[in-house]
């Protein structure tokens, strides 16, 4: 991997299309060079190709599917290198569905608790001790409006971006000290391949729920340069989600009683 030296570099997974090759234009043009890692050679090549000539950047592509273990491994080891000038890590390669339990196919849910989960994670834990040691980096999960609105699309797509919303503010607690901001980014419905896969097609929804890709990443990068930890793009009244926060964090100080709660005894 050969980058230059004088710009910070941004792993981005998922890149070949859709969100995660809008967040590599985009994190080009603020002057990043990029790992662009994705399943489809062809597609990164075409991403890389473009970014290139459109910006300057230096970019290396990784084809790896995370959700095999070898895959996975290999790219936690280009995160974990000493010499390594990645400071940013986008955790953006996941996937849904729209089947509800009855419908959906077991195998294929534990594939997606595999990329959305354990790839998210084990990435995250490649990559943040080197921020903490160089005293600065940052990671931007892509989570989704499915983990605080759990009745929409698959149950395990959902409890999956819940975790990833949890995790990610837990980290917030541990790293914002030392130097690593982190950001838990919540898209609404968006215009991209993802409806294919899960199962139906964006055009099936209404249009006036459907953000373009570009708005989407646009708004989120907007969040994390202001310092949000969570960012939600289609909700309007932010202090809706203040209150939300606030409401949980009182609720929480509620927890530590030795006895439980009248209404469980007889």
């Amino acid at each position: 991997m050969t980058t230059n030296t004088s710009r910070p570099v941004a792993l981005i997974t998922g890149a070949s299309t859709g969100i995660g090759a809008i967040y590599a234009d985009r994190l080009a043009r603020r002057g990043y060079d990029l790992i662009l890692v994705a399943r489809n050679q062809s597609r990164l090549e075409k991403v890389a190709d473009i970014i290139k000539e459109n910006t300057g950047a230096e970019i290396t592509i990784i084809k790896a599917d995370l959700a095999q273990s070898a895959d996975l491994r290999q790219v936690e080891a280009v995160l974990r290198q000493k010499e390594s000038k990645i400071s940013l890590l986008v955790n953006n390669a996941g996937f849904g569905s729209v089947f509800p339990l009855l419908n959906a196919n077991v195998d294929e849910m534990e594939n997606m608790i595999d990329v959305n989960v354990t790839a998210l994670t084990r990435l995250t834990y490649a990559a943040v001790p080197g921020f903490v040691a160089r005293g600065h980096g940052g990671v931007i999960n892509i989570s989704s409006i499915a983990a605080i609105n759990t009745s929409v699309l698959n149950d395990v797509y959902s409890a999956s971006k819940a975790y990833v919303l949890a995790f990610t503010q837990s980290l917030h607690h541990q790293l914002a000290d030392k130097g690593v901001q982190v950001q838990a980014v919540l898209p609404g419905a968006t215009a991209t391949e993802f409806w294919d896969v899960a199962g139906t097609a964006s055009s099936n929804l209404p249009e006036q729920w459907v953000m373009s890709a570009e708005a989407m990443v646009d708004a989120a990068l907007a969040g994390f340069e202001q310092g949000e930890i969570v960012t939600i793009p289609p909700l309007h009244n932010g202090d809706n989600w203040l209150a939300y926060e606030a409401a949980r964090s009182d609720l929480a100080t509620q927890f530590g009683n030795n006895t439980p709660g009248a209404r469980y005894l007889s």
